[in-house]
């Protein structure tokens, strides 16, 4: 049992570490303005748009400008409209030019926190001075604690829940065996102990990520408010329910020695223990992927079932191994009941499992080609493994079925009874007796210490030494005690698995993505930007204002209005525009525009053959001797 605590230590250690921070369903599918958008004039809110539904808190979008300021009112706008998932916030009046960056945060529908950040330019790009958190969402210290204690839960929940299966339906003589007591108690003290930790780490993991917060006391209101904080508070309230149903299984129902009572309280039992499992397995299909994405009428029972199985498999499993290591005998029919029980269970993690996997996968390109699919394949693989294994344990089972009654006193194993202890074991039998002895007449503390443990070293090695002689026996624990090992490996990938954004999902985002993260075209308007300048001469000063329309590629209308400072038109002896698309080598092309009237200039069938980001230079000459050149960036789509 040491070896294997500390091989499953490991082996989820291995797997948390070599996780990415949690990813969830829903994605950021698009934005306005896009990444990377060069606009000709400040928009007047930031959008943005998600796969799924999610939960946006006050400060869930931040707008900053160059100076790292906030540029944005902190005033969320729901822009959601039928199936499109859209919020936004407005920006302040009257934004200089320059790169502005988005931050935001929110919580998926699937519970999971997303985050990122993007950057768009009013005018033309500039430096910014913002520096983001390089901490993902859900990430760091409190991201590594949140998914130990998911871990905990989900082991905690098949710990209690199978073993509870395991003594009611295979082992009734089992629920006054103590080393099952503690296994199943054990298994109710991590599923509560983990929810309490979920539930205390829910706002720092959601929100600030910072450790210090998780007693804070606003913060854990918040969270009792929200779909996952009702789930947590109603595990919870379902534990309790589960601490009465094992008082009951390991109090009344052991003490029951009347068959008649025993039945009708096992019936009981059975009936109360099954509506709380499925209502704890409930908290995670409502809060997490099974209340989300397609068909979530069918996947939230489905999510429950599979759920059950899993626990009632391996959770009996875990129960099966204690007693075969711990507990004096298991009746031979005991296991072949269990047998049964695994096989059905497996039976509908298979069906159940192909379900979700089509419902999270969707494609098989996305199971190949997305973190999801190759993680499912790692379970499935492992899932395949332990069915093999578990095909082992059934032969060693069907081979203790097979044997006779007088095989199995002969070979001293029927529970109940044991063989003729041969001359050897009468002698080690007789020096345990003389040492209990000397330890009664001892005086010396110290050293009647050290006899109860040479006491207890003789008595351990007796008692295995008369497990080993049964050859399927010891290979029942063997087999058994390697599904343990696969079935801990298979959780933490499963819990892994639970965090990371689907197959389906994550196609969807790349498709919509894509489009989102190409170029970026300025708004279905015409070009309107200013351009000051400043000479040096008399009436050096003004601004430029130049307007292409429509703002597309092919033909546009170019017109100039010279403007001094007071907003006065301004006649100029001469002006110029050039166009460069430097990244295609379009340019510069020269534009000459005519004089309309004081301080009005105009081109007609002004040619953009190609989208991208366009510099427009104009020179302003203002005297003889004083011009300048001035420019700006305009992506044109």
């Amino acid at each position: 049992m040491a070896r294997l605590l500390v091989l499953a230590a490991a082996l989820l250690g291995t797997l948390l570490a070599g996780a990415a921070p949690a990813s969830a369903h829903a994605a950021l599918t698009g934005s306005d303005p896009k990444d990377g958008a060069v606009v000709a004039t400040a928009p007047e809110e930031v959008g943005l748009t998600f796969s799924e539904q999610v939960a946006m808190g006050a400060d869930s979008i931040r707008v900053l400008d160059p100076s790292g300021r906030r540029a944005d009112t902190g005033e969320i706008i729901d822009l959601c409209s039928g199936a499109v998932v859209k919020y936004g916030v407005a920006l302040r009046a009257g934004l200089p030019d320059g790169t502005y960056t988005v931050a935001w945060q929110a919580v998926s529908a699937d519970s999971h926190p997303i985050a990122g950040a993007f950057t768009f330019s009013i005018g033309a790009p500039s430096a910014t001075s913002v520096a983001l958190p390089d901490r993902a969402a859900g990430g760091g210290i409190v991201g590594a604690l949140y998914g130990i204690a998911r871990y905990l839960s989900y082991a905690g929940f098949a710990v209690l829940v199978g073993g509870g299966a395991f003594v009611l339906l295979c082992w009734p003589r089992g629920a006054g065996v103590r080393p099952v007591q503690r296994t199943v108690v054990r298994g109710w003290l991590a599923l509560t102990g983990a929810t309490l930790a979920m539930l205390l780490l829910r706002g720092p993991y959601t929100g600030s990520g910072e450790l210090a917060d998780v007693f804070d006391l606003a913060g854990l209101q918040a969270v009792l408010q929200t779909k996952t904080g009702a789930a947590l508070t109603s595990r919870l309230l379902l534990l309790g329910a589960a601490a009465l149903f094992v008082a009951v299984l390991f109090g009344a129902y052991a003490r029951r020695t009347d068959p008649k009572e025993r039945k009708d309280l096992a019936f009981g039992l059975g009936l109360g223990g099954t509506v709380v499992a499925a209502g704890i397995a409930g908290t995670w299909a409502l809060a997490e992927h099974a209340s989300t994405g397609i068909q979530p009428g069918v996947a939230m029972p489905v999510d429950i079932l599979h759920l059950l199985a899993v626990a009632t498999w391996l959770g009996g499993l875990t129960t099966l191994l204690v007693a075969l290591y711990r507990a004096p005998s298991v009746e031979r029919a005991a296991v072949e009941r269990f047998s049964r029980v695994a096989f059905a269970s497996v039976a509908v993690l298979v069906a159940t499992g192909l379900y979700q996997s089509w419902r999270q996968v969707g494609s098989w390109s996305a199971l190949t080609g997305t973190r999801y699919g190759q993680l499912l394949l790692v379970k499935i693989g492992l899932m395949g493994v332990l069915v093999g294994v578990a095909w082992i344990s059934r032969r060693w089972t069907r081979r203790l079925a097979e044997r006779t009654p007088e095989a199995d006193a002969e070979a001293g194993t029927e529970a109940g009874a044991e063989a003729e202890p041969t001359e050897e074991e009468r002698e080690e039998q007789a020096l345990e007796e003389t040492l209990e002895e000397v330890i009664a007449e001892e005086t010396d503390p110290e050293r009647a210490a050290q006899l109860a443990r040479q006491r207890a070293a003789m008595a351990t090695a007796r008692r295995k030494k008369a497990r080993d002689a049964d050859p399927e026996r010891t290979g029942l624990r063997r087999s058994v005690l390697t599904e343990a090992a696969v079935a801990v490996v298979l959780l933490a990938v499963t819990t892994v698995l639970t965090s990371t954004e689907p197959g389906r999902t994550e196609e969807e985002a790349a498709r919509s993505g894509g489009a989102a993260a190409g170029p970026a075209a300025v708004p279905d308007r015409p070009v309107d930007i200013r351009l000051p300048f400043d000479t040096g001469g008399v009436d050096g000063k003004g601004v430029v204002r130049l307007t292409l329309d429509p703002g597309r590629t092919g033909a546009n209308a170019l017109h100039l209005f010279a403007e001094r400072p007071n907003g006065k038109p301004l006649d100029l002896p001469e002006i110029k525009v050039n166009l460069t698309l430097e990244e295609k080598g379009v340019g510069p092309l020269p534009v000459a525009p005519d004089r309309i009237q004081t301080g009005h200039w105009t081109a007609s069938g002004v040619q953009l053959p190609l989208p991208g980001d366009w510099r427009i230079q104009v020179t302003v000459r203002t005297s003889e001797i004083d011009q300048t050149t001035i420019e700006k960036n305009v992506r044109i789509g």
